[in-house]
């Protein structure tokens, strides 16, 4: 039985999770935080890559089971199935993202995934558009996609809390007051 848990953390480009997961990391004790951005080779050779670093990474969490250490990841293979979604890559992600799910399914953690959204798609651009994150010329290209990202994050989770019921499925609306977030957070991961 478990006795740590596996968090994963996703959404959209600006929809905050790098704060939640900071928050997260903070305030649940015996958590490690790790920050994945993928890899940007969009060829069948980064698509092997990608498979190979996704695989070792899930043998690393097969390792780390009951350990009484919480993983915390701010994006996983999430993330690489829905940019091959939304045609970003020159490939299809699926068939190893369904393999990887049912192996993740089956790790002796308690799971969450969690997907951040914000329900004002609008405040994506004036998140994009802050001092050190995005110029504005971007933040307009950017604000696009992380509306169509977000959209494919949603359906993303609906689909895995229908086929995986042993998943913590939550999504958590992140366009509201912070504190209010927090206390969101907290019931469900108990902290």
């Amino acid at each position: 039985m478990s006795n740590s848990k596996l968090i994963i953390v996703e959404g959209a480009q600006g929809a905050g999770k790098t704060t939640i997961t900071d928050y997260i990391r903070h305030s649940l004790k015996y958590t490690n935080l790790y920050r994945l951005c993928g890899i940007s080779d969009s060829t069948i050779e980064g698509k092997k890559k990608t498979t190979d670093m996704y695989v070792d990474l899930l043998e690393y969490m097969e390792k780390m089971q009951n350990k009484n250490i919480n993983l915390l990841f701010d994006r996983t293979f999430f993330s690489e199935e829905n940019y091959c979604r939304l045609g970003k890559k020159d490939y299809s992600f699926t068939d190893v993202y369904e393999k990887l799910l049912e192996r993740f399914s089956k790790l002796d953690f308690e799971i969450f995934y969690i997907t951040l959204y914000l329900e004002d798609e609008s405040l994506f651009e004036k998140r994009l558009d802050r001092e050190g994150k995005a110029v504005p010329d971007y933040a307009k290209f950017a604000t696009e996609n992380s509306i169509k990202q977000q959209r494919e994050y949603l359906k993303m989770a609906d689909e895995i809390e229908q086929s995986y019921k042993n998943i913590n499925v939550i999504k958590i609306k992140n366009d509201r007051d912070l504190e209010e977030v927090k206390k969101d957070i907290n019931k469900i991961l108990e902290i």
